[in-house]
């Protein structure tokens, strides 16, 4: 039996579905004109503070690219934020990650891998961005590239981990990623990169993230415009009108 057959016998009434919330995809929405003209502005977040660190040579030399390809990129340090939890939200390395979460339309994170994850200096930073701010998330529809730095043979455990991350912040994680395998070999003394097909996959990563902001910064608020939450809304909505017309109904009573 065709497709069209099996098709044409379904019942194509949807009695679950709640009509004031549900939507078709806008065409118009995705790529309409004007677009914004102002650099994308990438914030980059990397897994280690230790002295010789590759996770911040990785960034760095990401940032280089991110500049050239026209890009404002902008580092956290992460040397000095506190435990998730253990200092109040106004300390000032919390305001300040906060602070550049919001300005940031895409990030890149890059971890060193350690007992096969990302480390806990790269969870910390994500664990201080909280789930809403007032009623907008944080993450929510920023594009994300993923590196990591390993000290023995190429791993993905620890860039499979940030991916998992960033769709739980409802982030856009571009398909391509680097993974770079004996770290200690590909930075100099200066802690520039040397010239291998390691390097040449951050550039593809860092032009790839370029190309998703451009196209998808404009259309974020629509492309994570959820229906679930439309629900939530209108039904919301509906229980303060519904709240309203009773006060309203009681007032008359007691007149």
């Amino acid at each position: 039996m065709r497709k069209a057959d099996v098709l044409s016998e379904l019942d194509p009434t949807l009695p679950n579905i709640r009509a004031d919330a549900f939507k078709r995809p806008d065409t118009a929405a995705l790529g309409e004109p004007p677009r914004s003209a102002h650099k994308p502005r990438i914030l980059l977040l990397y897994g280690s503070v230790r002295p010789r660190s590759y996770s911040r040579f990785l960034t760095q030399e990401a940032a280089r690219l991110l500049e050239h390809l026209g890009a404002e990129p902008r580092i956290f340090d992460p040397s000095g934020l506190p435990l998730p939890d253990d200092a109040p939200d106004d300390h000032q390395k919390v305001r300040e990650l906060r602070e550049l979460m919001s300005w940031s339309e895409g990030q890149v994170w890059t971890s060193p891998e350690r007992h096969g994850a990302m480390s806990g200096i790269l969870k910390s930073q994500i664990d201080w961005i909280p789930l809403n701010s007032g009623a907008v998330r944080p993450t929510q529809g920023k594009t994300l590239a993923v590196m990591q730095v390993s000290g023995g043979s190429q791993s993905f455990n620890a860039v499979n981990q940030m991916r998992v991350l960033g769709r739980w912040m409802r982030m856009v994680t571009i398909p391509n990623q680097s993974s770079v395998a004996k770290a200690f070999q590909e930075f100099d003394e200066a802690g520039r990169m040397k010239p291998s097909s390691f390097y040449d996959r951050v550039v593809d990563v860092m032009e790839e993230l370029v190309k998703f902001t451009l196209l998808t910064r404009d259309a974020s608020q629509h492309l994570t415009d959820r229906y679930s939450e439309r629900v939530e809304t209108a039904e919301q909505l509906s229980k303060r009108v519904n709240l309203s017309k009773a006060v309203d109904a009681s007032d008359e009573d007691r007149s």
